[in-house]
């Protein structure tokens, strides 16, 4: 006989959450079983979500019926008749849970889980469809019975099959913080893998295979670091879990750009911001052996000049594998003239401007996507006879002639970006300030320990010394870098701007380190005189507006990128134009 599940089983249910077991007309309830497990390791006791293909409700299957599951009669996306059961209520919070105390099994696993339909007629009415389809038993059982899953679980300890029993695939759209358990399948999200995580999944992961992944955690994704599109970011422990998908063909995800005119790259100089790049390869040097300073270690580098149609070239610099691999493909094609896409690139001051490859950098050439099309296009109709200039030494011209002109640029009062609280919502924005520090909290922490080698945080090692995550070794030293806020005020208003280490030390006029020991050796009234000889003095800022998120709310964060003292001439040069602007009515 044809089997199917009672329509708007769970309503029935929680509408008569303790029926009466004298009355002997009980009614026909049939639901599927959705997400079967057993309850920590036990053998007896077994959740699942019972579905009418509407509705879900957390549920707990009758102990008797575990022997059911052992012989495999009972499988995830099974149907189940419910004889007797109970609805309790769940402490701090709304839903209620279905305790099933007498049940029959009417199938063992379908295919799929059914879902309820809508359908629209030819009127345009919505018909909700009753669940008249036909649902038999699987032909073939490929999957393994919860039993089986139960004993490699409890004697192999093996969770790949145990999450094979109860696996429900999540799209990653559906993802958020808040969920509790979830397994994901392919698709693109940055994970992150600290110390014994990183050490048993880093040889599992081969570019271009597929995964099913669960039981991570998933926090919002920062803006500044992220590689892929998508609001939120994971990190595996050593609890989670990571099994290849058997049978699937090789999948490499789509790779997404978020390109930046060279032009463009001025505003990005020394910031934390990654970039993207697509541009014309017009010259690609032999490999260079630099020596790091830090640990007397040779590392291969390679520097490439792209351009792009704003007709302005800068230098990649490729490291290590780029340098070796994509770098020695360039060299070898150099002459066809190559369009390269390249995501991920630092942005420093290094010959004015130039961009550096990191370990997450990925350079693909001629990429078969409409910016590259465009570019190669606009190369050979016009592009292969203009001339070109180097973003790099227009910068460090602009600077040497001009001193700090760059800061005039895009010059702004704080009320314009204090008074737009949009500003910096799909991706940072630059402006030019010209401000008073009015006030330093005395009592913020100013600085962190930091590496002596990376600059990144350390910690304080088990014995003596500091430990950093970043280089993996222990430190007989450390040094202080600040990370603080400051109040800055000018005739329009006045905000709070966070400062890193350089910008900081050419506000408060001595190094983190110094100012640490003024506080210990000479006390707190001279660490704070210190402070306040800082204050009410003017700066040029170069600054990014950007949002952040704290406590699920949405705030302005103003960041210093670049400082400089009043050049009075060129501020003189700066307002005489702009007064020059202004049309006497």
């Amino acid at each position: 006989m044809a089997k199917s599940i009672t329509p708007n089983a769970i309503s029935s249910l929680l509408s008569n959450p303790s029926p009466d077991p004298s009355l002997t007309d009980v009614p026909e309830i049939v639901v599927q079983v959705v997400d079967l497990k057993p309850i920590g390791n036990s053998n007896t006791r077994f959740t699942f979500m019972a579905s009418d293909g509407k509705m879900k409700i957390k549920a707990m299957l009758p102990t008797h019926i575990s022997s059911e599951v052992h012989s495999g009669n009972l499988q995830n996306l099974g149907l189940i008749r419910i004889l007797d059961y109970t609805c309790n209520s769940i402490p701090n919070q709304p839903e209620k849970a279905l305790i099933v105390t007498k049940c029959e099994v009417v199938s063992p696993s379908l295919e799929t889980e059914i879902k309820s339909e809508v359908k629209i007629d030819e009127t345009g009415i919505v018909l909700k469809l009753k669940h008249e389809m036909i649902v038999r038993p699987k032909q073939e059982m490929v999957s393994k019975s919860a039993a089986q899953i139960v004993h490699e679980q409890n004697v192999n300890n093996a969770p790949a099959a145990r999450m094979a029993m109860t696996r429900r695939v999540h799209p990653l759209c559906s993802l958020n913080p808040y969920q509790g358990s979830w397994t994901i399948k392919g698709t693109q999200i940055q994970a992150t893998m600290f110390n014994e995580a990183a050490k048993k999944f880093y040889p599992k992961f081969e570019l271009g295979k597929v995964y099913y992944i669960s039981r991570g955690t998933l926090k919002v994704a920062n803006k500044q670091f992220k590689t892929v599109q998508n609001d939120y970011e994971m990190t595996l422990n050593e609890n989670s879990e990571v099994e290849e998908v058997v049978g699937e063909g090789s999948f490499i995800p789509e790779t997404k750009f978020n390109f930046v005119k060279v032009e463009d790259l001025g505003p990005f100089v020394n910031g934390r911001e990654l970039v993207d790049i697509v541009g014309i390869v017009q010259n690609v040097s032999t490999t260079l052996s630099i020596r790091r300073k830090s640990n007397n270690e040779t590392i291969p580098k390679r520097d490439i000049t792209i351009a792009d149609d704003s007709k302005k070239t800068v230098i990649v610099s490729l490291w290590n594998d780029l340098a070796t691999t994509i770098g020695h493909e360039l060299l070898d094609m150099v002459e066809k003239v190559p369009v390269v896409a390249i995501k991920s690139l630092r942005v420093g001051d290094f010959q004015g401007l130039s961009l550096s490859s990191i370990s997450k950098t990925t350079v693909v050439i001629n990429p078969d996507i409409p910016e590259a099309k465009k570019l190669r296009s606009w190369y050979d109709s016009e592009g292969k006879e203009t001339s070109m200039s180097s973003v790099g030494s227009t910068m460090a011209s602009s600077m040497s002639n001009n001193g700090s002109r760059s800061m005039y640029s895009n010059r702004v009062f704080l009320s314009h970006i204090i008074n737009d609280p949009t500003l910096g919502q799909d991706k940072a924005v630059y402006f030019s300030i010209k401000v008073y520090i009015s006030f330093i909290k005395p009592d913020q922490t100013m600085w962190y320990r930091a590496c002596k080698t990376c600059n990144k945080k350390v910690t304080e090692a088990l014995g003596s010394g500091y430990w950093c995550e970043g280089c993996q070794k222990n430190d007989a030293e450390c040094s202080l870098r600040y990370i603080m806020v400051v109040k800055a005020s000018d005739p329009t208003g006045e905000a709070w701007l966070s400062t890193f280490n350089e910008q900081a030390e050419k506000i408060i006029g001595y190094t983190a380190d110094e100012l640490d020991r003024i506080k210990r050796e000479e006390g707190e009234e001279k660490f704070q005189l210190k402070l306040k000889e800082a204050t009410w003095v003017p700066h040029l800022f170069h600054v990014s507006v950007a949002q952040s998120e704290y406590m699920n709310e949405k705030r302005q964060r103003i960041t210093v990128r670049a400082q400089s003292p009043i050049d009075y001439a060129a501020e003189s040069k700066y307002l005489l134009e702009e007064i020059s602007k202004i049309k006497v009515s």
